[in-house]
């Protein structure tokens, strides 16, 4: 027998009616209590209740103007959907909550897309909880919205909702709760009930404990490369941009001695000696530094720069900083000293002795066998030919589409944004053509298929397009998230035919982002129209399988 029942009118509103509904699922679940609930809409009605349900129903809910069940005789009660979206348990007979304030910080590896949905989905999602947030974005410009020491003192509840390592010492005596950025942007609400329930101090002045963070949160190796990736890429986009700069203003000779005084050669110098040649101590640098904070920083660093010397590239460098980081941390642990000596560890001890150790084992054990490796998989980068390059560009190109911004997505950038130290460009225009190809393909399929999505995911098809263009990938998960068993797969086939085409064109891409906003660029990318053939195709091809796959919108909701 169903306890509750409840009729929303949401006419045009089509997602927050159904948000509201869902609201009160989830505020009866939490009770023991079962609830049917009808949302009426401009398109049609969703989940109709039945006779017998309004007879057998000992509490009636009428949600939004016009709501009414006049079959229904248990005891009615009224409200808006904004009432609903603020405290559905309290509209249930439950507890009204009382106010809690949060203070968040979200980031991802490349300050993108991610940190800022992030952001969205807590702003929201504290909303509809009843509670004050104030969100801080660390994206790839810096901080944004900057926390206060006032805001910080009177929260209640810190959340971390990064995919990077985030400084904490801030929130000293705070109970903290760290989670993934996705965990935000998927189910906002979901967590901060999480972070209320499971949060504990952050240790420093006034604390003890550890922060506890959210199951399945990539807390370990993948944060830390990430955290190197994301301070990388500045300086892969900047040489890169400056190289084909360089080509573009000097031809093919800008490399040559004879234009060492030219601005081309100005401009090489710059962007080939300079910033590439920087990116690679900057990855290990920064990869030691979240594993044991500022004094792995000179470790990671130097024994990225003796990866650079030796040849071991970028597998080198990553090499390099975990085994800074991690051998820092031990020692910083290890040693005990008096107190009077305790501030000799961050400014010397510690770096000293991480770059010893860090720098002897690239020397003499570990630097060779990995400039090996990473020689061999130039060569045979290099010689893939045909149906070899294919596969690698189909591999490449589903692994950007399979997550949207996740780990799997980002290690496959990862590894193209690596080999272009290499001077292997191919891996990188497949990625840039499959990154975009999801968004784009989306946007094109609202158009093309106007039935199989919701008004809301057509009014937001033009910006999506746009984050496409961009190569952002993570425009399309809202779409994924809405119904992932189809989404996905019709994104990954698109994505992996742009990849294999790029690919077996032998396209070259000196740039690791921008999407098509970097292509005019003079040399940025080699085979241009072939290029835009790629990303056309998968996106196309996306399209059609959606409209083939997905199912009219209504019966989806």
């Amino acid at each position: 027998m169903t306890e509750i029942i409840a009729s929303v009118a949401a006419g045009k509103a089509v997602v927050q009616g159904v948000l509201a509904a869902e609201a009160l699922r989830k505020a009866a679940k939490l009770q023991g209590s079962s609830i049917e609930v009808e949302v009426h809409t401009s398109e049609g009605v969703l989940n109709k209740l039945s006779a017998a349900q309004m007879q057998q129903a000992s509490l009636v809910l009428l949600v939004g103007e016009g709501a009414a069940l006049p079959e229904a005789t248990a005891p009615r009660v009224t409200a808006s959907i904004e009432q609903v979206l603020a405290d559905p348990a309290a509209l249930l007979g439950g507890p009204k909550q009382a106010v809690k304030r949060i203070v968040a910080v979200t980031s991802c590896p490349t300050g993108i897309a991610h940190t800022f949905m992030a952001a969205e989905g807590l702003l929201q999602a504290a909303a509809a909880l009843g509670h004050e947030i104030r969100v801080e974005t660390q994206g790839s410009v810096g901080a944004q919205t900057p926390l206060t020491p006032e805001e910080i003192a009177a929260a209640d509840l810190v959340i971390i909702a990064a995919d990077r390592q985030v400084d904490l010492s801030r929130f000293a005596g705070k109970r903290l709760f760290e989670s993934g950025a996705k965990a935000a942007i998927n189910d906002g609400q979901n967590l901060i009930r999480r972070a209320f329930e499971q949060a504990s101090l952050q240790g420093g002045a006034t604390g003890t404990a550890t922060p506890q963070k959210a199951a399945g949160v990539k807390t370990g190796p993948y944060r830390h490369l990430m955290t190197g990736v994301s301070y990388m890429i500045p300086f892969v986009t900047a040489g890169g941009l400056l190289i084909a700069l360089a080509f573009a203003f000097g031809g093919i000779y800008a490399t040559e001695p004879s234009h060492a005084h030219s601005f081309a050669g100005a401009l090489f110098e710059i962007g080939a000696k300079s910033a590439f040649t920087l990116f690679v101590p900057i990855l290990g640098g920064f990869i030691a530094y979240s594993i044991a904070d500022r004094p792995g920083l000179a470790p990671g660093m130097i024994g990225g720069l003796l990866s650079s010397l030796l040849g071991a590239g970028f597998l080198g460098a990553i090499a390099a900083g975990f085994l800074a980081g991690y051998f820092t941390s031990w020692f910083n642990k290890t040693l005990k000293l008096p107190r009077a000596l305790e501030g000799l560890k961050p400014v010397l001890i510690l770096p000293l002795a991480g770059t010893l150790v860090t720098g002897l084992a690239m020397v003499y054990v570990i630097g060779t066998p990995i400039a090996d490796i990473m020689n061999f998989m130039t060569n045979v980068l290099k010689s893939m030919q045909g149906s070899s390059a294919v596969i690698l560009g189909l591999l490449l190109g589903a692994m950007m589409a399979f997550d949207m911004g996740g780990p799997v997505n980002k290690a496959a950038y990862a590894f193209a944004v690596g080999l272009l130290s290499a001077q292997i460009y191919t891996p990188m225009a497949a990625v840039m053509a499959a990154g975009m190809t999801p968004p784009l393909g989306i946007a094109l399929a609202t158009y093309l298929f106007p039935s199989r999505f919701t008004l809301d995911e057509r009014e937001s098809a033009l910006s999506t397009g746009a984050l496409g263009l961009s190569f952002i990938t993570e425009g399309a998960i809202p779409f994924a998230a809405r119904d992932p068993f189809r989404v996905i797969p019709c994104n990954m086939a698109g994505s992996a035919l742009a990849g294999a085409i790029s690919m077996a064109m032998g396209v070259q891409l000196k740039v690791p982002h921008g999407g098509i906003f970097v292509l005019p660029i003079p040399n940025a990318v080699t085979h241009l129209g072939v290029y835009a053939i790629a990303i056309i195709a998968g996106s196309v091809a996306t399209a059609l399988a959606l409209g083939l796959a997905k199912r009219n919108a209504a019966i989806l909701a």
